[in-house]
């Protein structure tokens, strides 16, 4: 193991254990050097590298703090790779979200409130029957944005925020040139919230993975 990853993994124990907290400082540099059994470099180093995945707050001036280690901001830094994807790989994360998010409709089913539900329903009738593409793609990110949120689950939440923009343009795509694939995408919309005002948790995992998975199979046989 390279002495920096020794130095991550040292200060990961130091945290998996308890003995940093979320919002606790870091003790001085040299204390903690000698404390781990390490040199300062490769703490520098490992400091640095913590700081980056948003683990660690390096606050000039005053110390290096423990984040939060809320999931929406640890996986900042995945949302960040993301952001860097080639075309081919949007059939990846297209597959990656037909696997979660169903998942996660189906659990808001029990979770959401009404006035949620109400609040999506609004959304769509603001939408109307022939929204532009752009209209209707923003439309979507919100109306499962605000579903998955309901999940109850931040982490699951988190990961979906960060797979919903990759997608995004293969979804315009979709909208200025398959047939019918406006009006299509407001049916299923229609029926996920139909499903979720029954409290049906598995109709709603099943409009949930059919929406996602017509995209993923446009997507497929365009490509």
């Amino acid at each position: 193991m390279a002495v920096t990853d020794e130095a991550i993994e040292k200060i990961k124990d130091m945290i998996v254990s308890g003995a940093l907290r979320p919002g606790d400082r870091l003790p001085k540099e040299s204390e903690l050097a000698a404390e781990l059994g390490l040199s300062r470099n490769s703490l520098r180093e490992a400091v640095r590298a913590l700081s980056l995945i948003r683990i660690l707050d390096v606050r000039q001036g005053d110390g290096t703090y423990v984040t939060s280690l809320d999931p929406q901001l640890l996986l900042e830094a995945m949302s960040f790779v993301v952001d860097f994807h080639r075309d081919d790989t949007v059939l990846e994360f297209l597959a990656v979200r037909r696997i979660l998010e169903p998942a996660a409709t189906a659990m808001a089913a029990s979770r959401i409130s009404e006035q949620q539900l109400d609040a999506l329903s609004a959304q769509l009738d603001a939408l109307g029957a022939a929204p532009s593409v752009e209209e209707l793609v923003a439309c979507d990110l919100e109306f499962h944005r605000g579903i998955v949120q309901s999940s109850g689950n931040s982490v699951l939440c988190s990961l979906l925020d960060g797979l919903s923009g990759p997608t995004t343009r293969a979804r315009i795509w979709r909208g200025l040139t398959q047939e019918d694939a406006v009006a299509r995408t407001l049916r299923e919309h229609r029926a996920i919230l139909a499903a979720l005002r029954d409290r049906d948790a598995e109709a709603a995992r099943s409009w949930a993975t059919v929406h996602i998975a017509s995209v993923e199979q446009w997507l497929r046989s365009s490509l």
